[in-house]
């Protein structure tokens, strides 16, 4: 399961309406019939027009100010695993989306009225998606780079022989095309994954755009708040503030868990990757005491990742954490043979 939740993008090309989003997350429903659509939904209803969303958001932003968010967009990408468990991808995972939207209102250290923020203060509109096309920050793409870059020499070599500003056999430069195409490290239905390739399998996943205000739009809750869950005295008063990110990600693996009858393994955990992250000492320690089974299949986990498992680690981390487990999958190697999963 991998979630990020991020601000509505202001400047630049971008407006003050949640227009652009809204139409970003239509690009599916391009050319489908209506019974084919994949329309909005919320916490209580189905059907949902982009319109109807553009209407909702927008018009939700009482006293914000330019420079701030009006919405922020939340992203839920259940691994291939997880996806495995579910039936029918759409239904299911709207499912899901009505729970984890219930941890997200829980997540807040906020109150209204005197009371915890619940769901029903959220205004939140949710679209699935079942395609993903292969970014230049995935590691497929930036490991078989090596390769592309010389097949893109070898292309302009061969441009430059046909009108005759370079002399050279285009015969040999196809065949080491051919041959770098083949040799390239990651390969999809036998061919080289590059950039803007859609990615095989399935590949459901869940859009959801929440306004920065309540339904009421009187109050601002901002899950990008720097405070995870603090008070504060305003006006003479303790006031409680702040959104906990860590709460909320651990919660969202614990409800798909619990939903979908999902047995998580070690390697997918959020606090397993923020050991990874923080100390992979710790991390690879507590993988190597794992039983047999669970450790081939956390290693199974990690490759199909491609370690490393986050984004932005540091550079001293990542090398550390790739020498730490260079050491000890040569001393697991016996053991993970021995699995029935395979690697």
């Amino acid at each position: 399961m991998y979630i990020t939740i991020t601000p509505q993008k202001l400047g630049g090309t971008y407006s003050q309406s949640s227009a652009d989003f809204v139409g970003y997350l239509e690009k599916e429903n391009q050319g489908l019939e209506q019974e084919d659509m994949e329309c909005f939904f919320n916490q209580y209803g189905d059907g949902i027009s982009a319109k109807e969303v553009i209407k909702e958001i927008d018009g939700n932003t009482s006293k914000l100010k330019k420079i701030e968010p009006k919405f922020y967009s939340i992203t839920v990408s259940p691994s291939q695993y997880e996806l495995s468990r579910l039936q029918n991808s759409s239904e299911e995972l709207k499912r899901y989306t009505r729970e984890l939207m219930k941890d997200y209102a829980a997540s807040f250290n906020r109150e209204i009225n005197g009371r915890p923020i619940r769901i029903d203060d959220i205004k939140y509109y949710a679209k699935i998606e079942h395609q993903r096309t292969y970014k230049g920050t995935d590691f497929q793409i930036k490991e078989n780079q090596p390769y592309a870059s010389k097949i893109l020499q070898l292309k302009t070599d061969i441009r430059k022989i046909e009108n005759g500003t370079m002399t050279g056999n285009k015969a040999e430069k196809e065949k080491e095309i051919a041959k770098l195409e083949r040799e390239a490290p990651h390969q999809q239905d036998g061919k080289r994954i590059v950039q803007g390739m859609a990615k095989s399998g399935n590949q459901s996943h869940i859009h959801i755009i929440v306004s920065r205000k309540d339904v009421s739009n009187k109050v601002s809750l901002s899950p990008g708040s720097k405070y995870k869950a603090s008070e504060a005295e305003m006006h003479g008063k303790n006031v409680k503030r702040g959104f906990d990110r860590n709460s909320f990600f651990e919660k969202a693996e614990k409800t798909f868990d619990k939903t979908f009858g999902y047995q998580r393994n070690f390697a997918e955990t959020y606090q397993a990757r923020k050991d990874f992250i923080k100390n992979p000492k710790i991390y690879f320690a507590a993988l190597m005491k794992l039983p047999t089974n669970e450790k081939a299949l956390a290693f199974k986990f990690m490759g199909k990742a491609g370690i490393p498992m986050m984004p932005s680690i540091p550079v001293t981390q990542g090398q550390l954490a790739m020498k730490i487990f260079k050491g000890l999958r040569r001393g697991a190697e016996v053991a993970i043979k021995s699995s029935s999963i395979g690697i």
